[in-house]
């Protein structure tokens, strides 16, 4: 970075002049080409294949909203990574997750933990949620130019809305379009067919356990028919990763809890492979 440092052996000026709270515009005035979509890329050779994320979910339940992932990381037809995180806090009260290329989306997560870190200390003050998910969406809408040569980072945001009282999801296409969910939400390359179990699972206002069982059985049937998304390991012991955000904040549920919901709903599936049926009216 070209900081301009200042006589006296202090920061530069630029860096003690609060001129914006955006980390993200910050670092584009002072050094563009840190920002992921601002770089250059090599020609890619035939056959190149980028680790990608696949299956996420989210959900709204009594308390707040969940956001869950599968660990399955896929390079064309190979596994690339059984354990990898998809799953992460974006701040106290929100959480983000992501499908697509697996590199960039970590490094797009942890740029906008810093966003959201770096504007709570020039204001004094967090941002709302609906704020937090319009500077996500100039990030994503940033990584357009990579997105178009295959190297796309496409997240879902949740989060307890502190002035509502209420869990909301914010989905997202490569393009940087935004737009609120109702009840649940699915993305990546299995998310057909979770979105198709939730929506036979899902009732407004279930209780925690009840809406952790309905997503783990969503990324179960998103396994199942889609051969990127990985299904509960219980020969591995590798479980889908499972955040909940409620007023008290974000909390990753504990490893020992959802090993013992998906060990359950594998269980079941040995008597009825297709899972729960939704009762007919």
């Amino acid at each position: 970075m070209s900081a301009h440092p200042s006589t006296d052996g202090g920061l530069p000026p630029s860096f003690m002049a609060a001129e914006t709270s955006s980390f993200v515009d910050f670092l584009a005035a002072q050094a563009p080409d840190l920002l992921p979509g601002r770089r250059e890329l090599p020609v890619a050779r035939d056959g190149f294949e980028a680790p990608h994320g696949t299956t996420i979910v989210a959900a709204t339940y009594a308390d707040g909203v969940l956001v869950a992932g599968d660990r399955r990381v896929t390079m064309g037809n190979v596994i690339a990574h059984r354990e990898y995180e998809k799953v992460f806090p974006a701040d106290e009260h929100s959480a983000v997750a992501f499908a697509g290329t697996a590199g960039l989306a970590v490094e797009l997560v942890r740029l906008f933990q810093l966003e959201l870190e770096h504007y709570e200390k020039i204001e004094g003050t967090p941002l709302s949620l609906v704020g937090k998910a319009n500077r996500l969406t100039t990030m994503v809408r940033g990584n357009l130019g990579m997105a178009m040569q295959g190297l796309a980072v496409v997240p879902i945001f949740a989060g307890y809305d502190l002035d509502r009282g209420v869990g909301r999801i914010f989905g997202y296409d490569v393009t940087g379009g935004r737009t609120e969910e109702r009840g649940f939400s699915a993305t990546g390359s299995g998310s057909v067919y979770a979105r198709g179990a939730l929506k036979k699972l899902y009732r407004e206002g279930m209780a925690e356990t009840d809406i952790v069982t309905a997503a783990v059985q969503a990324l179960y049937d998103a396994a199942d028919d889609d051969s990127a998304t990985g299904g509960p390991d219980l020969t591995r012991r590798l479980f889908p990763l499972v955040a909940l955000v409620t007023e008290d904040g974000y909390r990753r549920l504990p490893e020992a809890e959802v090993a013992a919901i998906a060990r359950e709903v594998v269980e079941r599936r040995g008597q009825s492979p297709n899972g729960p049926q939704a009762p007919l009216l």
